[in-house]
């Protein structure tokens, strides 16, 4: 007896054969919080070139990661997870930081949008900064403030604002790529700047609410630690 299964059915068996690999899990564990060019992934997990590519085309063919080409480098590529195929799967592990700093190019929507978000979030305190601030915040990002009920501060350069003990989280592939190599996220957000529509600000806001909603119950102050 052969039985037609349904294109829902069938997709979400693709996802469970795609987990049920060990070092394709890993990926997906390293991609919940933040996304990652496909060296960064391979360095981080110790997985060859060859491999690495092998296990994230079988998730790429799950859906449950996308790529996008850099804003900056246009050489490179980063992978991202697609949470809305995970609807179970939450974070593992936590991440302790006594403060969290958004950074983008300018300092003047993509990560002014998300430090504003995460004062809504967590009680975790937070800031943003720029690699090359701008003189005043996007006209747009205000207006997509104002409509979320949220409040953004001046442009501030990055060299001024972290601290040792920051969680620094890129928002743009830009800044990324140009400040010193050290542990952070990243999470490559497009610039709505590049279109200057109202629907790119409210289309980068949405990107950042959902990272900000994923990465809030991760992070806490070394304070915040249980026995």
């Amino acid at each position: 007896m052969s039985t037609d299964w349904s294109a829902e059915l069938a997709a979400r068996a693709r996802v469970h054969a795609a987990l049920g690999e060990p070092a394709r899990l890993a990926i997906v564990d390293r991609l919940l919080l933040g996304d990652a060019s496909p060296g960064e992934v391979g360095a981080e997990l110790g997985l060859s070139s060859n491999l690495l590519a092998h296990h994230v085309k079988q998730l790429e063919l799950a859906d449950l990661v996308t790529r996008s080409r850099s804003e900056g480098d246009h050489r490179r590529t980063y992978l991202r997870l697609r949470t809305s195929a995970l609807s179970d799967l939450m974070p593992t592990r936590t991440r302790k930081a006594h403060r969290v700093v958004f950074v983008c190019s300018h300092n003047s929507a993509r990560s002014q949008l998300a430090a504003a978000l995460w004062a809504k979030r967590s009680p975790v305190p937070t800031t943003s900064a720029g690699t090359r601030p701008a003189e005043s915040v996007h006209p747009l990002a205000v207006i997509t403030a104002r409509a979320h009920g949220l409040t953004l501060t001046h442009p501030q350069h990055v060299a001024r604002v972290l601290r040792l003990d920051d969680l620094v989280v890129a928002v743009c592939d830009n800044a990324h790529e140009e400040m010193d190599p050290t542990d952070r996220l990243h999470w490559s957000v497009p610039d709505p700047a590049a279109t200057g529509t109202e629907t790119a600000f409210n289309n980068a806001y949405l990107d950042l609410a959902d990272r900000v909603d994923r990465l809030a119950p991760a992070v806490r102050t070394p304070q915040g630690d249980g026995p």
